[in-house]
């Protein structure tokens, strides 16, 4: 069992920067991704970024550029570097992590955080 804990999300203005955080516990082994989804109103869930246990990054087209994930795997966290913001990333950011083990990926979801950018 993992569990996530997500912190720093807010509401800014247009242009301005947000740090989000997500420190897991409980069983985790080092075969694992941790990343960031976001769900705004009346929309799926989208995958915002994702970083490998070795540092290997995806990011959605729609924040290349502007926002940067990073980890630190020694606290199991992971960050998510949001710069640039648009009105259009407000959203809910979810925190989550895939554990592979035995052929089989176990997932876990942190709580959301709430992400607002207006002016």
């Amino acid at each position: 069992q993992v569990q996530l804990v997500e912190a720093g999300g807010g509401l800014v203005q247009p242009g301005e920067s947000l740090r989000l955080s997500c420190a897991a516990s409980g069983t985790i082994s080092s075969f694992n991704v941790m990343g960031w989804y976001r769900q705004a109103p009346g929309k799926e869930r989208e995958l915002v970024a994702d970083i490998t246990y070795g540092g290997s990054t995806t990011y959605a087209d729609s924040v290349k550029g502007r926002f940067t994930i990073s980890r630190d795997n020694a606290k199991n966290t992971v960050y998510l570097q949001m710069n640039s913001l648009k009105p259009e990333d407000t959203a809910v950011y979810y925190c989550n992590i895939k554990q592979f083990a035995g052929g089989r990926t176990y997932a876990s979801w942190g709580q959301g955080t709430q992400v607002t950018v207006s002016s």
